[in-house]
């Protein structure tokens, strides 16, 4: 069985901090979320907010690999 997720998650990752784009599961728009600290908990509080608003369901993420990553 094929696993769906409630929406997608891109993560443009610095060194400092994170802009976090979100797109709606199908082929939904991709529109601007946030930009968080590049920290353990701002990490772990933007998966909760994004599981809280879309019911518990379950985001699925991504990030943009640069030359060191």
């Amino acid at each position: 069985m094929e696993k769906t997720y409630a929406c997608h998650v891109g993560l443009d990752v610095h060194k400092e901090s994170i802009v976090v784009a979100v797109a709606e599961a199908g082929r939904g728009p991709v529109a601007y979320w946030s930009e968080i600290a590049n920290r353990p908990a701002a990490i772990a509080r933007l998966a909760r907010q994004l599981c809280e608003a879309r019911g518990g369901e379950l985001p699925l993420f991504c990030y943009e690999a640069g030359p060191c990553g």
